[in-house]
């Protein structure tokens, strides 16, 4: 597997002030790191892709629909016209950053609900945007991989049976899905068989803590979901997911209200010492 983690424990937008963690993150002897593309222009991050390949890091990425009037989902068809424009700008950011997969909620507006769970014709205009990103990243040589969050967080998708009938509607190998073990914790009744059900269609794990502190100081069992990742002969993109109190772009959405580790370098030293040990074991 390629151990990353993901950059948003850092900011919202990764700039030259993030370069001191980069480097720890590198010397410590991750992989790869997942950018948050929020917002800003290709340029910037194919300035990012060339600092991080000069670290010696390679790129992952996630993004998120953050506009309910950009909402590719919509039944209004000019805001649905602005949501394919923004899943545009997201695969713009991807070849620029060089992204090897593009994960993260890009479906639907996070904290967005419409008192049920998703219609039919949400489906099918998601299935019809997401199929159309799935053409372009095949081009570009990049894995798609939508995550579904929790109820609490979005009504489209929320489990892994609607994970996996949501890739049947897509139809295309080069999309899948991000499997997250907070959201996953919240929403599935047994870690290991919602990832066994999930099999191949898995293209991101998520290594997320129940509380999103550093994994492995909570309640969850990482020990058997990464045995059972790896039973379905999985080798791909494994992402430390922790947040911090102190970014208040992200308080809201993640409803992280105090410190969940001491410091960035107790969270990324420790969270590289137990995945790995824990990967190996299982």
């Amino acid at each position: 597997m390629k151990l990353g983690i993901n950059l948003l424990c850092l900011s919202g937008h990764i700039d030259e002030t993030a370069m001191p963690h980069l480097e720890l993150i590198a010397d410590c002897g991750y992989d790869h790191v997942e950018v948050p593309v929020m917002h800003g222009s290709p340029d910037h991050y194919a300035w990012l892709g060339r600092t991080l390949k000069d670290l010696g890091l390679e790129a992952a990425q996630t993004s998120i629909v953050p506009d309910p009037e950009a909402n590719p989902l919509s039944s209004d068809p000019d805001i649905r016209k602005r949501g394919r424009a923004h899943l545009d700008w997201i695969q713009d950011c991807a070849a620029a950053l060089g992204s090897q997969t593009v994960g993260g909620p890009f479906h639907a507006p996070i904290g967005h609900f419409t008192g049920s769970g998703p219609s039919a014709d949400e489906i099918a205009y998601g299935a019809e945007a997401h199929h159309a990103m799935a053409e372009r990243a095949a081009r570009d040589g990049y894995l798609l991989a939508l995550e579904p969050l929790s109820r609490f967080e979005t009504h489209f998708l929320n489990t892994v049976e609607q994970a996996k009938a949501y890739v049947k509607a897509v139809d295309h190998p080069a999309f899948g899905i991000m499997y997250d073990t907070f959201h996953a914790n919240i929403e599935e009744k047994d870690q290991a068989d919602a990832i066994s059900r999930l099999g191949s269609k898995m293209h991101v794990l998520h290594v997320s803590e129940n509380d999103r502190g550093i994994p492995g100081t909570g309640q969850i069992d990482f020990s058997t979901a990464f045995a059972a990742t790896r039973a379905q002969g999985f080798d791909g993109h494994v992402v430390v997911e922790a947040f911090g109190a102190g970014l208040p772009e992200l308080a809201a959405a993640t409803r992280v209200w105090r410190p969940l580790f001491p410091d960035l370098e107790t969270l990324i030293r420790e969270s590289h010492t137990f995945v790995r040990a824990t990967w190996n074991a299982s």
